[in-house]
């Protein structure tokens, strides 16, 4: 019989991906939703499909949530996760055997990037982990780490293809990883069948390594419109938002830039491509001609 998933933040950008990919892998999915939201309409329909409305910040009622089930999902988002701990607690309680938290995003063994402001809740998130893993023997958690989102980030993030727009950032140049949301949905299939294999630390995945003066190029290349560029230096928007930081501020404008540091500047590990987990899970990435494809498709 197939394990049973919970699915934190399920209907998620990221955790509607990552249900779609479990159910059609053949396990029993629960997605936990906030007590009160409707936003469980947006799921998929499927008879291995249940919802279960839960409070966060109470132990006893993720852990009541949790039973039966061998793995939990975190796709909380990242102004939500110091959530994790009290959904970490009640799955040991619960006897979950392996908690995946809301990660999926750049090196978590990176120290240049652990030292960012907007990632505080994340390291918190992994040290904990580390602490209740060497604690309990019957629990463990994976790490995924996938680099930046691809076709979200295609809409705004990285660049803007539909609007032809982009703001560039330290000359456009420096590589990244950057992975599909459907492909991480694929990953965490993959670790749920190599539970052994990535017990208790991060797995690195990716579509393609790309930069923003590719994606930009191989848009102008198919319909030879110009773009409307915006440059940026992610270090002089990294000190504005330390002063501001220092200052006490801390609301998502201040933050967000330091999450640009993270995927455009230089230093932070960005390129995972020599130490790839995606023969592990199942994971055959982008070609070039997939990447261009994808682009093209949002013209």
């Amino acid at each position: 019989m197939a394990p049973r998933i919970a699915v934190a933040g399920a209907t998620g950008e990221l955790g509607i991906p990552i249900v779609i990919a479990l159910l059609a892998a053949g396990y029993h999915v629960t997605a936990l939703t906030r007590e009160g939201s409707s936003n469980a309409l947006k799921l998929p329909m499927s008879s291995n499909l249940s919802v279960i409305e839960v409070d966060y910040s109470s132990v006893h009622s993720l852990a009541i949530a949790l039973k039966d089930h061998a793995v939990v999902v975190s796709t909380l988002t990242s102004t939500s996760v110091d959530d994790q701990v009290p959904l970490i607690d009640g799955a040991i309680i619960a006897g979950v055997a392996r908690f995946i938290p809301s990660e999926f995003g750049s090196d978590v063994t990176n120290s240049k990037r652990n030292k960012l402001p907007v990632f505080e809740g994340k390291v918190n998130t992994h040290q904990y982990l580390e602490t209740v893993a060497a604690k309990n023997p019957n629990f463990s958690y994976t790490v995924i780490c996938n680099g930046a989102f691809l076709d979200w980030g295609l809409h705004g993030f990285l660049i803007n293809v539909p609007g032809h727009t982009a703001t560039v950032y330290d000359g456009g140049d420096i590589p990244f990883t950057a992975t599909k949301l459907e492909t991480i949905g694929k990953a965490v299939v993959g670790v749920i069948k190599h539970l052994p294999e990535t017990a208790n630390r991060p797995v690195y995945i990716q579509d393609a390594v790309v930069t923003q003066n590719m994606l930009i190029s191989y848009a102008k290349n198919i319909d030879g419109v110009e773009w409307e560029i915006t440059h940026e230096s992610t270090e002089a928007m990294f000190m504005k938002s330390s002063a501001k930081v220092a200052k006490g501020i801390t609301d998502w404008s201040v933050m967000q830039p330091f999450v640009f540091s993270s995927v455009f500047g230089d230093g932070y590990g960005q390129d995972f491509s020599d130490h790839l987990d995606n023969k592990l899970l199942g994971l055959n990435g982008l070609t070039d001609t997939e990447v261009r494809a994808l682009v093209e498709s949002l013209l």
